[in-house]
């Protein structure tokens, strides 16, 4: 018995260092300021909220932990078409409570449905969505991204695309992530 025990404290350490490195909230594809908010891609709908942040793209469109909200070229008004692949990887904005104001937010704000059923926010009828490559609030990596038949963009307090100049020429690289499309 006392020789099983303090195997199990002496194991305790080990234990520890090795559960340590499985996980935490680290990234598969890290972050340059050494947080992160997701360490995979997920479906889940993000936090509810609609406000504004200035990003490296200026004034845009955030959720309500400050993560930028994008808009989709190939969505429809009223209408996401992102099916749930596209979902993994730029999970919808969690449309709003009913009586809620967003703050700095000039454009129409409403709601509608993904292709999954999920409720998603939307301005000037357009779906909302985060990605699951901003790790921090304010982070802007989706801008310009093509995929899933469409090209992704940041929103301004008016609802209008910010389109950076990197973001609308047509050397704009695709992301691994569902670039295949």
């Amino acid at each position: 018995m006392n020789r099983a025990r303090s195997f199990a404290i002496a194991g305790t350490p080990m234990l520890l260092l090795a559960l340590s490195a499985c996980g935490g909230g680290g990234s598969l594809y890290g972050s340059s300021n050494g947080s992160s908010s997701q360490s995979s891609p997920t479906a889940t709908a993000s936090g509810a909220g609609l406000s504004v942040r200035n990003t490296s793209l200026g004034p845009v469109l955030v959720n309500g932990q400050g993560m930028t909200l994008y808009m989709l070229t190939s969505d429809k008004p009223n209408q996401s078409l992102c099916d749930s692949t596209c979902l993994t990887y730029w999970p919808p904005a969690a449309a709003l409570p009913k009586g809620s104001s967003p703050q700095g937010v000039t454009a129409q704000v409403g709601s509608t449905a993904t292709t999954t059923g999920q409720k998603i926010v939307t301005v000037h009828g357009w779906p909302l969505y985060t990605y699951v490559e901003d790790h921090a609030p304010g982070d802007v990596t989706g801008e310009g991204v093509k995929s899933f038949g469409g090209v992704w963009y940041a929103l301004s307090p008016s609802g209008q695309p910010v389109k950076s100049a990197s973001s609308g020429s047509s050397g704009s690289s695709s992301s691994g992530y569902g670039g295949r499309y």
